[in-house]
């Protein structure tokens, strides 16, 4: 478990960095693709609740770090998006391409939610989405078709990555 917990937290760690490092510094794109939420969607789908939700709040304490956002704002949503992944923790098969663009789409829904309701509770500190601007388009459409290539890159890692059968939570 600390070996995969570890490798997690490798892996998120540097999509954090990349995202915030380079992918934001190109001007071309509207917004960053979240490629850390993909890579929290497939460890919690893969190893469960437990995984789901430190994988997620390490996620969002990386990227609480490294961006100008409220401090645990990141933390909040990417734990329970987690957690929420993990609850279909080896039910959902994430081989193909098409399930995994939906889980993809789902959960940049599922994120913009959560921050649309945070916003509502917390109005002078949080920029929320609007679902029909251009910024909240592209991340949909780049996390959707992103999630089936970055699921089969970290299915590269699944002897450090999964945990056995048996100690899955």
């Amino acid at each position: 478990m600390i070996k995969s917990f570890s490798t997690g937290t490798i892996i998120v760690l540097c999509t954090a960095l990349i995202e915030a490092a380079l992918l934001s510094n190109i001007m071309v794109l509207p917004t960053v693709p979240d490629l850390s939420l993909i890579c929290v969607l497939y460890i919690s789908l893969q190893n469960g609740k437990l995984m789901g939700e430190t994988t997620g709040f390490m996620s969002g304490l990386f990227l609480d770090f490294l961006s100008a956002s409220p401090w645990g704002l990141n933390c909040l949503y990417r734990t329970i998006l987690g957690y929420i992944g993990g609850i279909f923790c080896k039910t959902i098969n994430t081989d193909g391409v098409f399930i995994p663009c939906v889980l993809g789409f789902s959960a940049t829904i599922a994120k913009a939610l959560f921050i649309w309701v945070i916003s509502v509770l917390y109005p002078s500190g949080i920029f929320s989405y609007s679902p029909i601007s251009k910024i909240f388009i592209f991340e949909l459409c780049a996390n959707t078709i992103l999630t089936p290539i970055i699921f089969k890159f970290l299915f590269l890692f699944k002897n450090a990555l999964l945990l056995d059968p048996e100690k899955v939570i």
